[in-house]
């Protein structure tokens, strides 16, 4: 059975060192700096991670299951209806970067599908991964919405849910250039147009 502490500790060290990575990307970031920022010593670093890309898988599971089950719930939420629950999933989403002074985003998985997708093969399959459940759980909510007619009839909810997707982090990216939530303003008013049938 894992302790207490030991769990603690490994959580502490994936969560302080995911840090690091995603402000200074997988090869900017040591595994000294990783346990500095943790403050525990370079022997606990390799208790728990065989090495630093073993790190970087451990991180984006950690970092992106939560995600995941939160996208999971809000799309399968109890009351609203599919499309109704698409929009206010993203309508949250803008609503928390508008409450920052200065709009901004970090995102550790693409920074590390920039640097080491095509280097890492491990890391290149957990990306997509993720990904892909991303997708199919966006896919299976317009699913629903094409069968309730909120969608078109017609609709590749597949290819709409990867367009879906791939819009918003163009939208993401172009915030954290220009500092402002007009791109995902405009990102949720055509969202809004794509999903009323046709």
């Amino acid at each position: 059975m894992t302790s207490p502490t030991r769990t603690d500790k490994h959580a502490l060290i994936l969560a302080k060192g995911a840090q690091v990575m995603i402000r200074r990307g997988y090869h900017g970031t040591g595994v000294q700096e990783i346990v500095q920022a943790a403050g525990v010593p370079k022997g606990s670093f390799y208790h728990y991670f065989a090495s630093k890309e073993d790190f970087a898988l451990q991180a984006l599971e950690a970092l992106y299951r939560p995600r995941l089950e939160r996208y999971r719930a809000a799309l399968n939420e109890a009351g609203g209806s599919p499309r109704q629950r698409i929009l206010a999933y993203y309508r949250e989403l803008i609503a928390h970067f508008s409450r920052q002074e200065k709009p901004e985003y970090h995102c550790f998985i693409g920074s590390l599908s920039f640097e080491m997708a095509e280097l890492c093969p491990p890391i290149g399959r957990q990306v997509l991964a993720i990904l892909a459940e991303s997708l199919e759980l966006l896919a299976g909510c317009l699913e629903q919405a094409r069968q309730q007619g909120e969608i078109a009839a017609d609709s590749d909810c597949v290819m709409l849910a990867e367009f879906i997707g791939n819009a918003w982090e163009g939208a993401l990216l172009r915030m954290k250039v220009s500092g402002s939530v007009a791109p995902l303003q405009c990102f949720l008013d055509q969202l809004e147009l794509m999903l009323i049938p046709r």
